[in-house]
């Protein structure tokens, strides 16, 4: 830290315990100032040859034998008064970053200048502060956050300025240029470091990281840190990653609970709001300035803090632009006091619509606005990765709101709905959200059931996902007959060196062999409805196989045969499927009694079929 000493003579002030300075000399005292509640005794010589003001008030007074001034309002209270009290008399005393401010003010009041008495103590200060003051880092931090104390007289003096310029300066010039001390606590990358592991030889010297500036200003109040960030972004030298990076970490130090993930209750609530809303309108207006998972913290406290709606809507809108970056336990952002549901479902729907539009606004730009907006946004802004990791996102929020008991179906279906067909080629994630809905729901009526269940293509379920839904007696028996019937599809195509078209949703999709009717929806598979059926695709598995056997004599048995095996257990003929369904229209449908369906009903010429697994199959 930087200092001045001022003076050679000792320090004569005394006290004598009643809230009374006096300097202790053989002259008597004949002036007496009173600074708050502090009483110096003072001689007037000394004082008014370098205080215009004390000149003033002396000669203001009407009592020539002890002339007593009252100064209650002076800038610093009694210590500045006292320093500038010092210089007066020649006593010693020492400037440094956290009173030069105070003494500065108060030379001021005292009116210390030039035209009084040459080397006057303005004028030594002003020196002090530009030879050294401002050419440190971390003194003009000090200095800065000095001044708010001290206003309005610190920023008529400009030394609020003055800081704020010198702080800017040295935080925008090239990492490579810094030489001073700073504070740096966080983990750095090793090839930053000169710790490459890839690299074997000398060490490079350790070098200064883009964002070393970040921890010493988390120091600062809000009302100067925002000063600052704005000056630093007006000087146009510093990435929006940086200034991101420093406005995540002075949200980390300066906001209670954030760190946490839950906010501190007791705190200062409209503090910590101003503080949180100030930091929104700070965020750069690049993409990915800061992380999506960061985005989503800010919403979180945005909404326990009950902030405006218009930093919740800049919010939302930052987190759709980059939606595919965030993850299920980010999303999960929970209610206010008095709401049903136990997570915030109109936020995440409000997030992914904005998703969705910017994909939407994106397809109607006119080719001319599409090359200039080329330049400015990222090429995989509304590219079909991100749409494809928006998808899966949504399917495991939905996973996970699924176990809420008090989760309206509306919702559930109209957040599902808003992923486009295209951004699911496999619908695995969307069928293990549906069957957790059918299990923490099991009240849902026939058309409830209906509704959830069109929102899944059995054609884009995998194989293991097919198994475990012809098992699912949470189902209704038609889409475990839809799953069949197309995997017995997706089997002989794939026998026949053929691709399966898997467009289409499952409500538009369904087999020309069969008809539908509301009871095919609103059937359970039962065990015995489960025996008959696993006893089809038995024996169909070992027709295909010997017909595959026959075929496949003269090629390898490699990892194509394994492959092949693999679908074969899933197959069953089409004239199986409409005897099943055949002997279910005509015998009827009990979709709450095991006697709803028959093993006989397919083929009575058929093998015993295996009894039914215990054992229920759950989606990992």
């Amino acid at each position: 830290m930087k200092f001045m000493k001022l003076g050679s003579k000792p320090d004569c002030f005394q006290t004598d315990g009643n809230g009374v300075r006096f300097v202790a000399t053989e002259l008597a005292t004949d002036m007496v100032v009173h600074v708050g509640n502090v009483k110096f005794r003072l001689h007037k010589f000394p004082l008014l040859s370098k205080s215009s003001c004390l000149q003033k008030l002396v000669a203001a007074t009407n009592d020539e034998s002890n002339d007593e001034i009252h100064i209650p309002d002076i800038p610093g209270g009694p210590a500045a008064f006292e320093i500038c009290a010092k210089f007066c008399y020649g006593m010693t005393v020492t400037l440094n970053a956290y009173n030069v401010v105070a003494t500065r003010c108060a030379a001021e009041y005292l009116e210390m200048h030039e035209a009084v008495e040459k080397g006057n103590l303005i004028y030594k200060i002003e020196v002090f502060l530009k030879t050294s003051i401002f050419r440190s880092w971390k003194d003009s931090i000090i200095v800065l956050q000095t001044t708010k104390s001290l206003l309005p007289w610190s920023e008529d003096l400009k030394l609020v300025s003055h800081c704020i310029d010198s702080i800017t300066f040295k935080a925008s010039i090239d990492a490579c240029k810094v030489e001073w001390s700073y504070t740096y606590n966080r983990k750095n990358l090793l090839s930053e470091n000169g710790l490459d592991p890839h690299w074997h030889a000398v060490k490079k010297q350790p070098s200064v990281p883009k964002d070393w500036w970040v921890e010493d200003l988390c120091e600062l109040e809000m009302d100067l840190y925002k000063q600052l960030i704005m000056a630093i972004k007006a000087k146009g030298r510093m990435s929006s990653e940086v200034i991101g990076e420093a406005l995540k970490a002075y949200t980390y130090r300066r906001l209670p609970g954030f760190g946490e993930g839950s906010m501190i209750h007791g705190g200062d609530g409209m503090k910590s709001r101003s503080l949180l809303e100030t930091i929104i309108w700070l965020l750069p207006a690049e993409k990915c300035s800061v992380s999506c998972s960061f985005l989503l913290k800010l919403l979180r406290h945005a909404s326990l803090l009950d902030c405006s709606d218009m930093a919740k809507k800049e919010l939302i809108k930052r987190v759709g632009n980059q939606l595919e970056e965030a993850s299920v336990p980010d999303l999960l952002i929970p209610s206010m006091a008095g709401e049903d549901t136990v997570y915030d479902i109109d936020m995440v729907l409000s997030i992914v619509e904005k998703f969705v539009m910017q994909d939407n606004n994106a397809a109607q730009t006119t080719p001319k606005v599409s090359e200039v907006l080329e330049e400015t946004r990222s090429p995989a802004l509304v590219s079909g990765g991100s749409k494809i990791l928006v998808a899966k996102l949504v399917d495991g929020y939905l996973a996970e709101i699924a176990k809420d008991p008090n989760l309206p179906l509306p919702k559930f279906v109209d957040l599902a709905q808003m992923v486009s067909a295209d951004s699911r080629p496999v619908h695995d994630g969307l069928y293990r959200a549906i069957d957790m809905y059918l299990k923490e729901h099991p009240c849902l009526s026939k058309s409830e059931r209906k509704k959830l269940c069109r929102l899944m293509d059995c054609k884009k379920l995998s194989v293991n996902a097919c198994t475990h839904a012809v098992q699912n007696e949470r189902l209704p028996l038609r889409v475990v007959v839809q799953v069949l019937f197309f995997e017995q599809v997706r089997a002989a195509a794939a026998t026949a060196g053929q691709t399966v078209n898997s467009g289409g949703s499952y409500g538009s999709s369904r087999s020309g062999v069969t008809t539908n009717t509301e009871d095919d929806w609103d059937g359970v598979p039962t065990v015995e409805d489960l025996k008959s059926l696993k006893s089809m695709k038995l024996m169909d598995g070992k027709e295909s196989e010997r017909t595959s056997s026959s075929n496949n004599a003269s090629k390898n048995n490699g990892n194509d045969r394994a492959g092949s095996v693999e679908v074969k257990g899933m197959m069953m003929p089409k004239k199986i499927l409409g005897k099943l369904l055949s002997s279910k229209g005509q015998g009827g449908e009990n979709s709450s009694s095991d006697t709803s369906g028959s093993p006989g009903s397919a083929n009575r010429d058929e093998p015993k079929s295996t009894p039914s697994r215990n054992t229920r199959h759950h989606v990992s």
